[in-house]
């Protein structure tokens, strides 16, 4: 161990005292003390990693503010393949398929930590030229959180209580679109991106909760996040978030519920003075190779169908996972009804063609992820056949969408 440690600690003194140009270069004197005898492979390969990570960080710079303590950079790569095509009964002209590769998100963050629970967070996405957080975060602890600025209200397992890099179905399911996505008409757009006030903490038993306080419109873009709001928008929306998470035999377990209230962000056409609340249950257990994931979705919109009918829409999903090594099988059902409001296979399966508003649309996926570099280099495959059916007024119709979607990830 004394020899070991001799060893080491020589080297190490030798190859520190170099310049980063050197360290580049300290290949060739491993080489040297290894065929000498001072070094065997195991101890050249470490020495090697511990010099390389030396040498990075000198080759990082910053502002170097008075309080800056670190520095860390982030991203995301996700490039895609849809294939899917959309059916109508009784037409003969079908919509084109759709068949195209395209870069589903391009993430590049940062996070400044400046102390005393101060920290500055930033992410934007080059894919989508839209932003995907920036707050200010004061942390006094773990059961007081505060964010101020933009970021995602606490409402749903796969839209917020679910990284985008973590989604086995690769896309987030038709139930979660219909209610987050953004107000078209047709779905509701309550959920997502919102700028506004944030608290939000967890204690050691398991129990987690969030607030909010936000401007009530979904707006990523760069227009949107400095803009000064419009009659539509010059209200406030509310958030609450409580749930538990955790132990069982062999796994873990988690069990949420969030309510959302946004004032005249309801009806047809927004700014007509009509009220939306939206609730959503969610819970997700692994145990094992197994992952089960269940949600519920849930809405009173008034006038949500017209200006003398209101609407409920409500969702649900189940989603069973099970890992063999490196590979991961993945089956979702959703489910959707607008209760009369309308929806369309474009609304709410990314990439399809639109067959058309109907009033309720089911969705089965099935997929395998391969987990090449854990979630950090990730290839997943999966078949999606989807069915809207029933006009909003009662008809009998039905549009059926089938293919194939793929994505490849890589997380740093």
């Amino acid at each position: 161990m004394f020899q070991l440690k001799s060893k080491l600690l020589a080297t190490a003194a030798a190859l520190f005292a170099a310049s980063v140009a050197f360290a580049q270069d300290s290949k060739a004197l491993i080489d040297v003390l290894i065929k000498k005898g001072i070094l065997n492979e195991e101890e050249a390969v470490k020495i090697q990693k511990d010099l390389g990570k030396t040498a990075a960080a000198q080759e990082v710079s910053t502002s170097k503010g008075k309080y800056l303590e670190r520095l860390t950079l982030s991203g995301r790569f996700q490039i895609q393949y849809a294939g899917l095509g959309t059916d109508i009964d009784g037409t003969a002209a079908d919509p084109a398929a759709t068949n195209h590769f395209f870069m589903r998100r391009m993430y590049l963050g940062a996070k400044a930590e400046l102390g005393q629970g101060w920290s500055g967070n930033l992410n934007y996405d080059f894919a989508g030229s839209t932003f995907d957080a920036a707050f200010v975060q004061w942390k006094q602890s773990d059961q007081f959180v505060f964010d101020f600025g933009f970021r995602k209200v606490p409402f749903g397992l796969e839209e917020w209580y679910t990284s985008s890099s973590n989604l086995r179905a690769i896309e987030r399911s038709p139930g979660t679109r219909f209610f987050v996505e953004s107000n078209n008409g047709r779905r509701l757009g309550a959920g997502s991106y919102r700028t506004g006030i944030f608290l939000g903490g967890k204690d050691t038993s398991g129990f987690f909760y969030n607030v909010a306080v936000t401007n009530p419109e979904r707006d990523e873009s760069a227009a949107g996040v400095t803009g000064q709001g419009t009659a539509t928008t010059n209200s406030l929306a509310y958030w609450g978030n409580v749930g538990y998470a955790g132990k069982i035999e062999g796994g873990t377990f988690v069990l949420s519920g969030s309510l959302g209230v946004l004032p005249d962000q309801g009806g047809k056409t927004l700014g007509a003075g009509d009220d939306l609340t939206v609730y959503n249950l969610f819970a997700q257990i692994t145990r094992g190779p197994l992952d089960l994931q269940l949600e519920y979705f849930g809405s009173k919109n008034d006038h949500g169908v017209s200006a003398s009918q209101d609407s409920s829409s409500s969702a649900f999903s189940v989603q069973p996972a099970y890992k063999v090594g490196d590979l991961e099988y993945v089956v979702r059902y959703s489910y959707v009804d607008s209760d009369g409001r309308g929806l369309t296979t474009g609304d709410l399966i990314r990439s399809a063609p639109s067959g058309g508003t109907m009033d309720k649309l089911t969705e089965w996926f099935a997929g395998i992820n391969y987990y090449i570099r854990g979630n950090d280099v990730k290839w997943q495959i999966g078949y999606i056949h989807g069915e809207s059916k029933d006009t909003v007024t009662g008809g009998s119709a039905k549009a059926t969408t089938d293919g194939i979607r793929s994505m490849m990830q890589l997380n740093f």
